[in-house]
């Protein structure tokens, strides 16, 4: 009998139905482009966007599965971590629909449905396995032992990975959101053009720390337009000036991504690193990493695109392992509360 899942913590609404034998019978996003406008998201809009959207998205799912409410073995839902008002929109919906239907309800939590994203597919990792984790609000590293039995190495101690992107295509004025524009424009410049630095954690080998490149990008556009140089007669090489400070910024980040993961690896020598969240659209992190991989005897592993963002089917997936694995319904999930903070904890 098949499971369904609901996932709203951010800004993209989502439903998957998932079959007791892992096989995806639908995948169902909607995005909110209304916060392009704000170069971010926004909060409030966000839930009543949610709730504009969920009724919908979690019908259209149930259609093409071909799955009928009755027929629903389990729900899950994301219940942290994310934006509050996000996750009590999908959180109250799934809880209603459960007890409607009378059946479990799993609270998920979202990091776990990006360490278990490649796991969608039936040739994902298989533990022990290292998950990098890198996306708009987080960027960590994992090492998944088993099914059932994980813990977080390292995390970021400040901006992620992704909203560095996302500040740094603020600075160049670029829109949003700022990760694909940075890649494209990065395609055209000089990644060795600025020697931007690259964090090294000596206390938290592990960690991640992306605002030093960030505030660096900034004095350096901000010096360049102090010294009003350019003049409407130099637009083509002020493009290239551009072009290279995205190069040299992208470079810096996955340059501090790639040295951390080695330091990692070089402990817990597993077989398999898995690329996980909405950074890891990033072709260029992917060849670096497989490259890194070559060199150090791993293989690397990344979803497609639609499951690199937020997602309902890795929410199902997480939450098929769980029940696989004997790990229970994680507690009275009904009477779960949003938890914006939470943490990703193989014990939940």
């Amino acid at each position: 009998m098949p499971l369904l899942a609901i996932e709203t913590s951010c800004d993209e609404t989502c439903a998957a139905v998932m079959a007791e034998d892992a096989r995806l019978l639908s995948n169902v996003v909607a995005s909110q482009e209304i916060h392009e406008q704000y170069g971010g998201v926004v909060p409030e809009l966000a839930s009543r966007m949610h709730l504009q959207h969920i009724a919908g998205v979690v019908r259209k799912a149930l259609e093409r599965a071909e799955v009928a409410p009755l027929q629903l073995n389990a729900i899950a839902v994301t219940h942290g971590p994310g934006l509050i008002g996000s996750l009590l929109v999908g959180l109250s919906f799934a809880k209603g629909l459960a007890l409607d239907l009378g059946v479990p309800l799993l609270g998920v939590n979202h990091l776990e449905g990006h360490l278990f994203s490649n796991n969608i597919s039936p040739e994902g990792p298989q533990p022990p396995f290292l998950s990098l984790i890198v996306s708009g609000g987080h960027s960590m590293l994992a090492h998944v032992e088993d099914w059932n039995r994980y813990r977080i190495l390292g995390e970021t101690q400040d901006d992620a990975a992704g909203e560095a992107f996302d500040k740094v295509a603020r600075i160049l004025g670029l829109p949003y959101p700022g990760g694909p524009q940075i890649e494209k424009l990065a395609a055209a410049g000089n990644p060795h053009a600025i020697a931007f630095p690259v964090a090294r954690l000596k206390d938290a080998p592990f960690d991640f720390s992306f605002s030093g490149l960030k505030t660096a990008v900034l004095y350096h556009v901000r010096k360049l337009l102090s010294n009003e140089a350019a003049t409407s007669g130099e637009q083509q090489s002020l493009t290239q000036v551009k072009a290279d400070i995205a190069a040299s910024f992208q470079h810096a980040l996955i340059t501090a991504i790639l040295e951390t993961t080695a330091r990692a690896h070089e402990k817990f020598p597993v077989s398999s690193v898995a690329l996980a969240g909405g950074v890891a659209c990033n072709k260029t992190l992917r060849q670096a990493l497989m490259e890194l991989g070559q060199t150090r005897g791993f293989q690397v592993f990344y979803p497609p695109p639609i499951y690199c963002t937020d997602n309902a089917a890795m929410i199902a997936r997480a939450a098929m392992i769980r029940l696989t694995h004997m790990r229970g319904t994680n507690g009275s999930a009904y009477q779960h509360a949003p938890m914006p903070g939470l943490k990703l904890d193989s014990n939940l």
